[in-house]
């Protein structure tokens, strides 16, 4: 066999530097892809899961208390991701009082938002909930145009226009229509598009004030929701919510987690018939929450 000379072994020992590096190119973008793919999965999980579990208090319950079901869940929010950044798994901006400033204009408008997708959820059914939500595009699309002077293609239109006509021939043919029910879904429309538009504005000077420079959707989360926390308690007490927050479904939902930590924290011994007996009385004080509830109302 003929051995190969200095200019056959550079081009050999090039070409396989080329396959290596090519190689090692569609790795990392494999795994960016399967990175994505799991992100997205979590998040359609999280989204229908949240919207089915609302619904499915404020509809079969009978609970007319969105608000107070909306400042339970950031509270849970809140208190997440604040022992995640505590043991440093998370990293997370300092809420200085020049960041609460800049940030508040946008925190109202996402109180509004989950406020009124609460109202709306209660009388509108899950599917037409999904494709109203459709027309908050068309208004972030407009709002895109006139705000930051973006123009998009035919395509798009096509599609904003496809949306408009599904979303206007299912309220004409929702058997279930209900007419305030709409008009809080539509409002939660325009307060979704005007908290992507505001958001995209309020971005570059929250992160001028910030101590790194730079803001994280950790950061974000944990702003968001621990400044809906006390305009919620003033909703609850305008909306005269006070009562369903106090003495019902609270006051019973909060012995599941309570029994939880206790035997973890303190490693109480336990059986399989052990534990069902405390489910079956944890099940049972929520039963009788919703018992409460159904007398008030």
């Amino acid at each position: 066999m003929k051995p190969l000379e200095n200019g056959d072994s550079d081009l050999e020992g090039g070409r396989l530097g080329k396959d290596r590096e090519r190689t090692t190119r569609s790795g990392r973008t494999f795994k960016m892809h399967n990175q994505a793919l799991l992100s997205g999965l979590a998040y359609c999980m999280s989204s229908c899961s949240m919207i089915l579990v609302n619904k499915f208090v404020l509809s079969s319950y009978d609970f007319n208390a969105g608000i107070s079901l909306m400042l339970y869940q950031n509270l849970v929010s809140v208190i997440i991701v604040s022992t995640l950044s505590l043991f440093g798994v998370i990293s997370t901006e300092p809420l200085t009082l020049n960041l609460i400033k800049v940030w508040l204009p946008v925190n109202v408008i996402f109180v509004g938002m989950l406020v009124t997708s609460m109202f709306s959820l209660k009388y509108i059914n899950v599917a037409m909930v999904t494709v109203l939500k459709n027309v908050t595009n068309v208004i972030t699309a407009v709002g895109e145009m006139y705000l930051f002077s973006k123009h998009h293609d035919n395509r798009v239109w096509g599609a904003l226009f496809l949306m408009i006509i599904s979303a206007i021939s299912g309220g004409i043919t929702d058997l279930s229509f209900h007419a305030v029910g709409y008009a809080w879904q539509i409002t939660n429309c325009f307060l979704t598009a005007s908290y992507s538009l505001t958001l995209r504005r309020v971005m570059d000077t929250a992160k001028q004030v910030t101590k790194s420079g730079n803001l994280n959707e950790f950061s974000m989360v944990l702003l968001n929701n621990t400044l809906s926390l006390p305009l919620g308690v003033i909703l609850i007490c305008v909306f005269n919510e006070v009562d369903y927050l106090i003495s019902t479904l609270v006051g019973s939902l909060n012995k599941i987690p309570l029994s939880i930590a206790g035997i973890l924290l303190f490693k109480v011994p336990t059986s399989l018939e052990n534990s069902a007996s405390i489910l079956f009385g944890l099940l049972a004080g929520v039963f009788f929450a919703r018992a409460k509830i159904r007398e008030r109302s």
